[in-house]
């Protein structure tokens, strides 16, 4: 790992355990602040929709100047809202610094380019997966804290500790160095090729990863709830299962970032689609610990989603690329937890039972992009 990398990693780790603190509690907060499921679905939708309009302009503004003051941008931006979350003390100021916080992650697409051209010797999939990793290994620890936090002196408190970590987190990411920007001939040529020979593939491809990522995030949005309310879990146990989600992300990310990338994304698909399945069926602590485990496979199917988006397209328009691949996943998020604020408000079954229904659909969508019939893009040093 060079040094741009070991700089970038270790403030992603810092940022997981600032994010930790919080991420899972969220929805509960929200209730706590007054909002009913239906509500909440769509205060969560939001942040995706919002994010997903702005996935393909920083793609696009990291590709033509650069991915570092993009992620500058990134860093700065979630510090801000961390700083909004933690004065606000109404539903309607909270939801303004949510979802600045949310529009914060435009950063995937330009960290993502970052990650893929300083990667080295390793293969795209395993520098993803393990820069994702480092995040979430730092997640798993916020998410134990954020319980206990949350239990001894309330969930508002927890995002007072997350921005003084995420001013750590800025400054570690102030150190990492520019990297070359491909010239705009280059750049025109490779989106030319990407917008005609490759488009069919690539455009079945994202529309693809819309489906697949809606199946798999619509159990998520109300799953505290649903374990709070219903099940009668505490906020103690809500951040252990988060700590077991990140800790999940992490082994899938170790584990599938050494297959090839079409393999690591249907395993990924699988162990994710394992969560409803787990929560609806469960019947105590040990199944939704083992369930969040492998709602891992969630975040772990979004990197490498990442990765075999990057087969399909030249280096220039690798942002280009990995912004649309983000826009899908960001609408995904945003209609997936609409839906599941509606049908957790008729039943709160609902959102695990669709889910568990539209797996084995999803899982056979990745047939038509076996590599097998994979149309390889010519490729100026990937």
């Amino acid at each position: 790992m060079n040094r741009d990398l070991r700089f970038l990693t270790a403030s992603l780790f810092v940022w997981g355990i600032g994010e930790g603190l919080f991420f899972y509690f969220q929805p509960i907060y929200l209730q706590k602040l007054g909002a009913s499921p239906t509500a909440i679905g769509a205060i969560l939708g939001a942040g995706g929709l919002i994010l997903s309009f702005a996935h393909i302009p920083a793609g696009a503004v990291a590709d033509r100047f650069g991915r570092r003051p993009v992620m500058w941008a990134s860093w700065g931006t979630g510090l801000v809202a961390a700083f909004f979350m933690a004065a606000a003390h109404s539903l309607a100021l909270f939801t303004v610094g949510l979802l600045l916080y949310s529009l914060s992650a435009f950063v995937i697409a330009p960290l993502n380019s970052y990650v893929t051209a300083a990667r080295g010797k390793w293969s795209v999939q395993r520098a993803l997966t393990l820069t994702s990793a480092s995040f979430n290994t730092g997640a798993v620890l916020g998410s134990l804290a954020g319980g206990r936090l949350g239990e001894l002196v309330g969930l508002e408190s927890v995002y007072r500790f997350a921005a003084g970590l995420f001013v750590v987190s800025v400054v570690l990411v102030l150190f990492i160095r520019p990297q070359p920007v491909v010239r705009q001939a280059q750049q025109e040529t490779a989106v030319k090729g990407f917008r005609n020979s490759l488009a069919p593939r690539f455009w079945a491809f994202i529309g693809f990863v819309f489906v697949a990522m809606f199946a798999l995030y619509l159990p998520q949005p109300l799953a505290p709830n649903f374990l709070n309310d219903v099940r009668g879990a505490t906020l103690g146990n809500i951040g252990l299962f988060g700590a077991l989600s990140r800790g999940g992300m992490v082994f899938f990310s170790m584990i599938l970032g050494s297959f090839e990338a079409w393999s690591g994304f249907l395993m990924a698909q699988f162990a994710g689609g394992l969560f409803p399945l787990l929560i609806w069926k469960g019947t105590g602590l040990p199944w939704y610990s083992l369930a969040y485990f492998f709602v891992g496979g969630y975040w772990a199917s979004r990197a490498l989603s990442a990765a075999e988006v990057r087969s399909m397209v030249e280096e220039a328009a690798m942002g280009l690329a990995y912004g649309f691949n983000e826009t899908m996943s960001g609408l995904a998020v945003f209609g997936a937890s609409v839906l599941a604020g509606r049908l957790y408000a008729v039943n709160p079954e609902l959102p695990f039972r669709l889910s568990v229904y539209l797996l084995p659909f999803i899982l056979l969508g990745n047939l038509p992009f076996h590599p097998r019939w994979r149309r390889k893009p010519k490729s100026n040093g990937s």
